[in-house]
């Protein structure tokens, strides 16, 4: 089932990215709208595309490689096709707008991120919020087996959010 599934989302986004010519013209899918939302604000390529919920609501989260070689991530509402959220991904943590702000390492970003949800780090980016802030997003496989975004606040140590990933389309 979850290979039919992701199979189908494939498809989708695929379709979406590949803009496919259609014979009659189609209303544009959620998808579609997010698609032209996110590439009208930061002309790029998109990178990879997360399905994942926040709060019971369906998003995605595009990963853009921007015409300027920025690295920008993405969330868009899933039900509406508008931007959420958008944050800029540093290479590390010695990025200076990153070093700025944090106070806490990436080691004790982990240990936060571990001692609430634990399992398998399966991947870390380091990212400056819309405000300015910085934040690790730590993505953990849990037991069970679920993928877990938890964003840990790299000045205060405290989780900002966690959500379960459904879906990964591209590269990590």
């Amino acid at each position: 089932m979850k290979r039919h599934t992701l199979s189908c989302a494939i498809a989708l986004v695929t379709g979406a990215i590949a803009g496919t010519a259609q014979s009659a013209p189609e209303a544009k899918n959620a998808m579609d709208l997010c698609m032209d939302s996110v590439l009208a604000k930061h002309p790029g390529a998109v990178v990879k595309v997360e399905r994942k919920t926040e709060s019971g609501e369906a998003v995605f989260e595009l990963d853009v490689r921007g015409s300027g070689g920025k690295m920008y991530d993405i969330e868009c509402s899933a039900a509406t096709g508008k931007i959420a959220e958008e944050e800029e991904e540093v290479e590390t943590p010695d990025h200076p707008a990153f070093k700025a702000k944090a106070k806490i390492s990436l080691n004790q970003a982990k240990d936060i991120a571990l001692k609430q949800y634990p399992g398998e780090i399966k991947e870390i980016e380091y990212e400056i919020e819309s405000d300015g802030a910085a934040s690790y997003e730590v993505d953990i496989a849990s037991g069970e087996g679920k993928e877990i975004k938890v964003e840990v606040d790299a000045t205060t140590g405290k989780i900002v959010e966690a959500n379960e990933e459904l879906w990964q389309i591209g590269v990590e």
